[in-house]
């Protein structure tokens, strides 16, 4: 059996950058292949067709905001397993993970109930008839596949919230390998797949999201700690209690898990919303504006990974009762996030051409000059932002792992309904094009990361316990390599 080795000599600062760095760097190659595949996924669309590239961007957002709140809920299971490895107590982390994948099975009847609700809000998009066909069949794939997005979040959360985030890393490569090799071949009909187009792209995309989950259980399955688990159960007398629903366990995740989904679900909503507003303003503007979104995902899904890294750390050292290394731990994701963001925009800012030539179509109605007239701006105002989204981005998730899910939820929610959204109605109302759409999607992003810095700097997630601990444990923290 695996047995995790600790630190006992000179440790690194908790909360600094070589602990941050062990849990994020994972993370953030696994986020980076999730981007690369996402990328690949977009420029073979806008080989394909004008129509495809059109149609991919908001059906794809429409099918996340549908399945996001059970993703975020059954993976915070992730943050509960956090708090219980920093408290030492490696059986509740697997007994969490269990709760979060019932949580990730309960949703699936739930996610298909949605769809027809998707199909409606594509019915008054006001998008060009043959781009809301696409949409449709691009989003009934991806909905009907649905429940591989909670699953992957709940057995992914496990090996985030004990610090083994290489798991996180080889799955989610194999599995965006898998698929730039499907679209490969679904899309343009290849290796004996027909051309299926967009269609192919979403059954790629489906059938690697199930591959990267069946790597991740059979991990999750032989992991020591899981196997000792089960036979503790076993010997006990009750042989399937370890993979029975916990009704305490489970109330306590979706009481913290809930504000965490409802949050993501309203933001990414509003900028679901948004982004089918732009639709209402010409093919010109949603084409170049899909496009710099697409190339946004460079900047953006990385980020992600410096969220997740900043939640597990900040869960582990909030379960350890050390809210000072919590601390340090989220200004350091900060830091090394804007570092990232940085020099990502330099590259915005220098080649909008390049950018903009990787997804022209063959059928293209609009040159590239035509397009990069609007679009450079829109890359000189994302590379503003993103310093903005980096903060939003990395702080949002430290106080998520510190169980501070409610401010999240109610500030994201002020955000998005109370200003981005009603600031876009208005300026369409007046009249105004995608720049001054853009400028002001810019200003939310803002106002975002001014909230978020506030209340990480006031500190009143430290005294949010999401775990009960046992007395006279103490924490050491742990080394991400294993010996056998």
């Amino acid at each position: 059996m695996k047995q995790k080795r600790y630190e006992t000599g000179a440790r690194a600062l908790p909360g600094g950058y070589r602990e941050m760095w062990s849990i994020a760097a994972p993370l953030i190659l696994s986020m980076a292949s999730y981007t690369v595949m996402q990328f690949t996924d977009r420029v073979f669309l806008a080989r394909f067709s004008s129509v495809a590239i059109q149609a991919a961007l908001p059906a794809g957002i429409l099918a996340h905001t549908l399945i996001c709140f059970f993703q975020a809920l059954a993976g915070y299971a992730g943050t509960f397993t956090a708090h219980y490895h920093g408290a030492r107590e490696p059986g509740q982390c697997v007994r969490a993970t269990v709760q979060g994948l019932w949580l990730a099975l309960a949703s699936w009847p739930l996610i298909l109930l949605l769809t027809p609700l998707g199909l409606w809000v594509f019915a008054v998009s006001g998008h060009a008839p043959e781009v809301v066909a696409s949409e449709r069949v691009y989003f009934l794939i991806l909905m009907a596949g649905g429940v591989v997005v909670p699953l992957n979040a709940a057995v992914g959360g496990y090996f985030m919230g004990i610090g083994r985030t290489r798991v996180n890393m080889c799955a989610n490569a194999a599995g965006c390998a898998l698929n730039i090799f499907l679209n490969y071949a679904m899309i343009f009909g290849h290796f004996g797949f027909p051309a299926a187009g967009i269609t192919g792209a979403a059954c790629a995309t489906v059938i690697s999201g199930f591959a990267t989950c069946l790597m991740q259980m059979a991990v999750f399955m032989a992991d020591g700690e899981v196997r000792l688990y089960a036979a503790l159960s076993v010997g006990a007398g009750r042989r399937l209690a370890a993979w029975a629903p916990d009704r305490g366990l489970l109330s306590r995740i979706v009481r913290f898990g809930a504000p965490s989904g409802f949050q993501l679900l309203m933001d990414i909503g509003s900028f679901a919303l948004f982004v089918m507003l732009t639709g209402r303003l010409g093919e010109k503007a949603l084409a170049a504006s899909n496009i710099a979104f697409s190339i946004n995902n460079l900047a953006f899904a990385p980020l992600l990974g410096f969220g997740m890294a900043a939640a597990t750390v900040v869960g582990q050292h909030q379960g350890a009762r050390d809210a000072e290394a919590a601390r340090r731990a989220g200004y350091t994701g900060l830091k090394m996030g804007l570092l990232y963001m940085c020099a990502i925009g330099v590259t915005f800012v220098l080649f909008p051409r390049g950018y903009f030539e990787l997804f022209k179509s063959q059928d293209a109605a609009f040159s590239t000059e035509e397009l990069l007239s609007v679009g450079r701006t829109m890359l000189l105002l994302m590379t503003a932002w993103g310093i903005f989204d980096t903060v939003s981005i990395v702080l949002s998730g430290a106080l998520k792992g510190a169980g501070d899910t409610r401010f999240v939820m109610f500030y994201m929610i002020m955000g998005g309904w109370l200003c981005l959204v009603p600031g876009a109605l208005f300026l369409l109302l007046r009249g105004k094009g995608i720049i001054e759409l853009w400028c002001w999607l810019t200003f939310y992003i803002c106002l975002l990361a001014g909230g978020f810095w506030w209340r990480w700097h006031k500190g009143r997630w430290k005294s949010i316990r999401l775990i009960e601990h046992r007395e006279g444990t103490e924490y050491i923290p742990p080394v991400t390599d294993e010996i056998h």
